[in-house]
């Protein structure tokens, strides 16, 4: 059985929606404990105020062993500076479920909270992988073919980067990939604003011989924001800033999208009986863009597994980033990335 420890006090909407996406994971996904960690009275509270059938499973998941509440009397505030919520809060639901999972009684961590203090408590209490210089957040993206999604990063954990650290994403993605995403040998581009090699900032051009150098990663070379969602490229490799700005504008374009449709399907008798023949149609362009899917990222470089998910996660994104997180504790995704980087630390030093 794999052990969720699960913040339950971060995020714009915790803890109600958190609670409901533990209720739901822990009835939902075959062989998952859920650990809610947070406010032990805000906790109960949330059980206690559930629609009838929601409180009924969540009664048969904590007497069944699938559900159970660990108290932390502090919380990371989103607006707070990480390290200051981090090491002032020792006791905060982000400090106390990273323990769980130090201490070997959690086999993954999942947050909607502040991704900067996760990011630093994940550092602080479980430290780095040997050889990784810089943990990166990495996101999974949807694209033009089914079942062949993007891995970007870094997500926003470094905004400002050095050339080796983006080798090392290139690295941890391409190992992730082949780990849970299934692909055999990942296409690896690097993000910037042509596929020249002498195209980009500083940076970038520095990094497009680095990766050209390390063996065992398929550098495909430079790629442009429009070669993303193609679904011939499997891990996209950026600096923190650049990434963070993508996620962000994918879901925003994603919402958009959706409203258009909507606003445009109802200007007329004809157009809304269009849009019911249509209706399935509909539905399943909402699932393949739908963020909340696709919302659960991975701390990559780190010694255990943490997921970071959007601050304004639905109980739908929250169950979702429990099954991200029970998908890199089975497949054993930071052992495979620690032997990943063991195995090309000659290519690093020689760079």
């Amino acid at each position: 059985m794999t052990r969720i420890a699960l913040d339950a006090m971060g995020g714009d909407n915790a803890p109600g929606e958190i609670v409901v996406g533990a209720v739901e994971s822990s009835v939902g996904i075959k062989d998952v404990k859920v650990l809610l960690v947070g406010q032990m009275a805000a906790i109960q509270g949330v059980l206690d105020g559930l629609p009838k059938d929601l409180r009924r499973d969540a009664r048969r998941a904590i007497e069944g062993g699938l559900l159970e509440i660990v108290h932390a009397p502090d919380v990371a505030e989103m607006d707070e500076t990480p390290v200051e919520a981090v090491k002032k809060k020792k006791d905060c639901s982000i400090n106390v479920a990273m323990r769980l999972v130090k201490e070997g009684r959690a086999d993954a961590f999942v947050s909607a909270g502040n991704s900067g203090a996760v990011a630093t408590s994940a550092i602080l209490t479980l430290g780095r992988i040997p050889g990784v210089k810089r943990p990166a957040i990495a996101t999974v993206l949807p694209t033009r073919i089914p079942r062949r999604p993007l891995l970007l990063l870094d997500a926003g954990a470094n905004m400002d980067c050095h050339p080796d650290w983006l080798v090392q994403f290139a690295i941890m993605g391409n190992a992730y990939s082949k780990a849970v995403l299934g692909r055999t040998t990942p296409n690896v581009g690097l993000i910037s604003i042509g596929t020249e090699d002498c195209k980009g900032n500083e940076m970038t051009k520095e990094t497009f011989p680095k990766l050209k150098a390390v063996k065992d990663i398929n550098f495909v070379g430079n790629i442009e924001g429009h070669d993303l969602y193609k679904g011939k490229m499997d891990v996209a490799v950026c600096d923190g800033f650049v990434g963070n700005v993508v996620l962000k504008t994918t879901e925003s374009v994603a919402r958009a999208m959706s409203y258009w449709l909507k606003r445009e399907c109802f200007r007329g008798p004809w157009r809304v009986l269009g849009a019911l023949l249509l209706k399935g149609a509909f539905r399943a362009l909402k699932n393949q863009m739908d963020p909340e899917i696709y919302g659960g990222a991975p701390l990559l470089g780190v010694p255990g597994a943490v997921i970071i998910t959007h601050g304004s996660s639905s109980h739908k994104a929250i169950y979702y980033a429990v099954k991200a997180g029970v998908a890199a504790a089975t497949n054993d995704v930071s052992g495979l990335i620690a032997k990943s980087i063991a195995e090309h630390v000659e290519d690093l030093k020689q760079q």
